[in-house]
């Protein structure tokens, strides 16, 4: 009697228990739950999970809401309930548009949606559309076929799997393994040729880089081919979702090495050709863009790990962009130089090794990187100029002048007789001409004025050698030549003086040098130093 009064007792709290769990489809939360609840071996009741299908018969969504689960559990898409919006009227906001609709996975399977018609959510029409597609596509017209002659043998059941399960796993490793070897030879061979075409010779490093991209190339097409094939084999949820996970990380990882290699194949194609360039400016923006494209596939592909991972891509691209900006914000200096660079490689206002002349420095340009220039200045000391302001100032180049020019003033002492002027200026002349790394067709050579203590020759020539080196030898040359010049001719140079003269005292006879103006021989002295000059060279 007693049991029996326990048991009146109880038995409405076990209904109520059973009763718990109902179909209700009021948010994207209580659908889902409500689809995949009911298709447990624990709690299976079909038609509860068909009510998530709307506009089908009893039959058909029943169906319908099978496959959508066998598609996820294949793809091995497990859904978390807990992260599902229980908001009745959440929206998906997409372009300028609002939907009433919730995708479970937007990036690996956006077909399956929910949408929310009057008051409650469903799967969309699209989705119930395109499931047999899908279910065709997880699992092929092979599958059932092979599993139709599989003997009852091959259902035997080891650690939990059957039998064919094992088997087909080793034929499809096998298989891949085979198409990897194939692969890879077909993608070394198509690449060889591509790299003929563009390059039009067999560079044998080009050719290494270009085997060790057929690696990763192959091991993506097996990878592929795994990743179509083990669905197939339905091994269950727990196993798709890890398995699947592990191929998709390596998918990821081969395509970061592929691009990585294709990146480097690039650069040193690019490389070859700003060798054969006149300015050596793309050769310093080589090391840039290889930095640059490299940096830039290691960060998609950190993306790309991190949404597999199940971190949210817009949360990760919010977080970014904030990011970014209050990087940039407290480095705006670094953001400036950067500009700079981008600048200078557009402008190319100097090349490499060029002599410039930048504000107060003075140098040979080294290198150009991302935040600052490396000067060489002439005591050998290297200057970093901030590319933001070499972009900004006023820059000499001096290495695009098309001669060294240079001027200087000869004095002359002021009782040097007009003839051995003259023939001092013929002489320097024919010099300037003889030498060969002065242009013979631009220069000038005149006795322009009165000094304060010597009477002013000018001389205007132009260097053709553009080095600073070589261009101090042709002065030492030519000056050497002058100085014979002067001292055969018996002409003297003036040097700041001062000469008192004294009319008083007649018998004191003032200091006169003796000068020969013989035109014949002033004429032989000038032929000769010419003469001797030439033979130096």
């Amino acid at each position: 009697m007693r049991f029996f009064l326990w048991f009146l007792l109880l038995m409405p709290m076990f209904t109520v228990a059973q009763d718990s769990i109902s179909v209700d489809i009021s948010n994207p939360h209580a659908a889902v739950f409500t689809h995949l609840y009911f298709l447990q071996t624990d709690s299976y009741e079909p038609k509860k999970a068909a009510k998530t299908i709307l506009g089908l018969s009893e039959d058909k969504a029943i169906k319908k809401a099978f496959k959508i689960k066998q598609v996820l559990d294949g793809k091995g898409l497990y859904v978390d309930v807990n992260k599902i919006p229980t908001d009745p009227n959440y929206k998906d906001t997409i372009g300028y548009s609002s939907y009433f609709r919730y995708v479970l996975f937007p990036h690996r399977m956006p077909q399956i949606y929910l949408e929310k018609i009057e008051n409650n959510w469903y799967y969309s029409s699209e989705t119930v559309a395109k499931i047999e597609d899908l279910y065709k596509e997880v699992y092929p017209w092979y599958v059932q076929k092979i599993q139709s002659l599989i003997p009852i043998s091959g259902h035997k059941k080891i650690l939990g799997l059957e039998l064919w399960q094992f088997i087909g796993f080793l034929i499809m490793l096998t298989l891949g393994y085979f198409i990897f070897l194939i692969v890879k030879r077909i993608a070394f061979s198509l690449l060889r040729k591509i790299q003929h075409q563009i390059t039009k010779n067999t560079n044998l490093e080009v050719n290494k880089i270009l085997k060790k991209l057929a690696h990763p190339i192959s091991l993506l097409v097996s990878v592929a081919f795994v990743n179509k094939i083990f669905p197939s084999l339905q091994f269950g949820l727990d196993i798709n979702t890890w398995v699947l996970l592990l191929l998709n990380i390596a998918e990821t990882i081969f395509w970061i090495y592929v691009f990585l290699k294709l990146v480097q194949v690039v650069m040193f194609i690019y490389g070859e050709f700003a060798q054969k360039t006149h300015g050596r400016l793309d050769d310093q923006l080589v090391p840039i863009l290889d930095s640059f494209f490299t940096g830039l596939v290691i960060v998609f592909g950190v993306f790309k790990l991190l949404v597999l991972f199940g971190v949210d891509a817009t949360t990760l691209l919010a977080g970014a962009t904030i990011g970014g900006l209050a990087v940039a914000l407290a480095s705006q200096d670094t953001v400036k130089n950067l500009i700079g660079t981008i600048m200078i490689f557009l402008d190319k206002p100097f090349h490499i090794e060029d002599w410039i002349e930048a504000g107060e420095v003075v140098g040979t340009v080294e290198k150009v990187g991302f935040r600052s220039t490396s000067v060489r200045a002439a005591d050998t000391s290297v200057y970093q100029i901030p590319n933001s302001k070499l972009s900004e100032i006023v820059i000499n180049n001096k290495g695009l002048r098309l001669f060294r020019r240079y001027n200087t003033n000869l004095g002359l002492r002021y009782d040097t007789p007009p003839e051995l002027i003259e023939a001092f200026v013929k002489g320097v002349r024919e010099l300037i001409i003889a030498h060969p790394e002065t242009r013979s067709d631009s220069f000038n050579v005149e006795f322009t004025g009165f000094g304060d203590s010597a009477l002013l020759i000018m001389i205007n020539v132009y260097f053709k050698s553009l080095a600073w080196g070589i261009e101090q030898s042709s002065k030492h040359r030519l000056h050497i030549a002058i100085v014979k010049l002067a001292k055969e001719l018996g002409v003297d140079f003036a040097f700041p003086s001062t000469t008192v003269t004294i009319e008083q005292f007649p018998e004191k006879k003032g200091i006169s040098l003796k000068y020969d103006t013989d035109k014949e021989r002033t004429d032989a002295v000038v032929a000769k130093i010419v003469s001797d000059f030439n033979k130096e060279s």
